[in-house]
């Protein structure tokens, strides 16, 4: 049997977080789940209400971990078979749940994500993600109901088997702050051997802010990108991704200079033994031009 991790961290979520937990709590399911909410030093008070005794909710509170670790202390904190991790900015269905957990049949299935929804544009759903060829990340659009494979899915709303989970280390432990989590996590589990799926018979809505509610500085996310690729690319993928991108601004340089200095070439070697598949495969299996 099968149980579910629902794991939403947020920081300054304003109403969200509580839109998000009452959708969550008042949505039909018939699967055993529950739900971790990781208050990553939120200053607004967001998750005060979650102390009231109605809201069968665990609430963990941190003082900063970012969104990668936040996620990892509510995978360590879990019970269930299969992480569930959401946005604090998200609007669910009746059975959502379930139609995700049911994937999970195919034992080398290691994630797989709904089709996301955007709520002040509802018909606007994508359905996974894929790179261009800069490795920006682009929405898919539908194309079955039937479950199938994407390269990427989004960290808005995702299932990932626990096991597989483990095997891969969970999040990159030295992202900082936000960005490319979810990227670095579907190419992972991709390369350790596991497929990654979009079930387009469910949609999750998604509150799409224009801006954070908390800081995030261009040397995160990019400190995240190199991390990503250096853990993960062979050093002609590497020249070329960078010929590609460029490096436009001091704050690209300092993070790749940070990168170079930092512990991802042991994360690289270890990947590199563990992987059964390479980067280029994964490339070339959907046709990614990089």
């Amino acid at each position: 049997m099968r149980t579910a991790s629902i794991i939403i961290p947020c920081k300054n979520e304003g109403s969200y977080i509580k839109e998000t937990v009452k959708s969550i709590l008042t949505a039909k399911v018939g699967e055993d789940y529950e739900v971790i909410v990781i208050d990553d030093g939120s200053v607004d008070g967001c998750c005060d209400f979650l102390s009231r005794d109605e809201f069968p909710v665990r609430l963990l509170r941190t003082s900063g971990l970012g969104a990668s670790q936040a996620r990892n202390l509510g995978a360590e904190c879990s019970t269930g078979s299969v992480l569930v991790f959401c946005d604090g900015h998200v609007l669910v269905d009746d059975y959502w749940l379930d139609k995700l957990l049911a994937c999970f049949e195919d034992e080398n299935l290691g994630a797989i994500s709904p089709g996301i929804g955007s709520v002040s544009s509802p018909s606007s759903v994508g359905y996974g993600q894929t790179w261009n060829a800069k490795m920006e990340v682009q929405w898919l659009p539908y194309t079955s109901d039937i479950p199938h494979s994407v390269p990427l899915v989004p960290g808005g709303c995702m299932a990932v088997a626990k096991k597989v989970f483990g095997e891969v280390n969970g999040f990159d432990r030295g992202f900082r702050v936000w960005g490319h989590e979810d990227e670095e996590l579907s190419l992972k589990i991709w390369l350790f051997g596991y497929k990654v799926y979009v079930n387009s018979g469910v949609t999750v809505m998604h509150y799409f802010r224009k801006k954070h509610p908390y800081t995030v500085m261009p040397f995160h996310v990019e400190y995240n990108f190199y991390r990503m690729i250096f853990s993960h690319m062979s050093p002609p993928k590497i020249a070329k991704i960078l010929r590609a991108r460029g490096i436009n601004h001091s704050e690209e340089a300092k993070a790749l200079t940070e990168v170079i200095f930092s512990d991802v070439w042991s994360q690289r070697q270890q990947y590199l033994l563990q992987r059964t598949k390479t980067e280029q495969w994964f490339f070339s299996r959907f046709a990614i031009p990089i």
